[in-house]
């Protein structure tokens, strides 16, 4: 009986692992759908790739999940939704934009802002230990030196153990120095060594963003370059 039971059980194991992701993936599908994005964020769903960036950061449904930096909330407007009922969503970094316009509305009643709401780095904390996953999108190479220390270090301190550093960003040559077209770019390889510093294990990358064609010489905001810049996907792990 026993030796029936093993299949079934890791089958039926399996199969909820994926309806767990696969839920997740319907609820980002129908937050890109909602008249609170405009047109111009959903022309960017084809590039950025969210549902299935987020299912290789392995994100689900009932996870608590911070995301660093949001900007316009391209990002937090289809997280917040999806982790609305089950989860919880956490903004810190430059939130204050989003405090007072997308934040004030339904469905993102819910959101909680943690840490900075401005670009203050010194003694940085989330305010949180037991965190799933901390995200962010295009942001890392925005931080000198010091900076990037501080998130990183901020970041492990509110994963619990287990939890995910998910971070996406132009890519920039190995040790090329900044330049006037690369300051919006970083090094990969750069990245993986300062996380690596903060107690993460690099867990997987991934080429969902990977250009071919982009050459790596031009700044991402040119005309030949926007929306077609080579980007690296890494997602780290806090140890257990």
């Amino acid at each position: 009986m026993q030796k029936i039971l093993l299949p079934l059980l890791m089958v039926t194991t399996l199969i909820s692992t994926e309806l767990i992701a696969g839920d997740f993936s319907e609820n980002i599908k129908q937050a890109m759908s909602s008249d609170v994005r405009t047109d111009k964020d959903k022309d960017r769903d084809r590039n950025r790739k969210p549902a299935e960036t987020l299912t290789f950061f392995g994100i689900k449904d009932d996870m608590k999940v911070l995301e660093l930096v949001p900007g316009g909330g391209w990002y937090s407007k289809l997280l917040a939704p999806a982790l609305r009922d089950n989860g919880q969503f956490y903004l810190s970094l430059g939130t204050k934009h989003l405090k007072d316009s997308l934040l004030t509305k339904q469905p993102f009643d819910k959101v909680k802002l943690v840490g900075s709401e401005g670009y203050e780095f010194e003694n940085l904390d989330f305010e949180v230990n037991d965190l799933d996953a901390v995200l962010t999108f295009r942001n890392y190479h925005n931080f000198d030196e010091k900076e990037r220390t501080s998130v990183n270090s901020a970041a492990f301190k509110a994963l619990k153990p287990g939890g995910v550093y998910g971070v996406v960003d132009h890519t920039r040559r190995h040790m090329q120095k900044k330049n006037d077209e690369n300051g919006r770019r970083f090094d990969p390889v750069l990245a993986i060594k300062e996380i690596q510093q903060a107690g993460f294990v690099l867990v997987d990358y991934s080429n969902l963003h990977y250009k071919s064609d982009d050459e790596l010489r031009y700044e991402v905001g040119r005309k030949t370059v926007r929306g077609n810049s080579d980007r690296f996907t890494l997602l780290f792990k806090k140890p257990e």
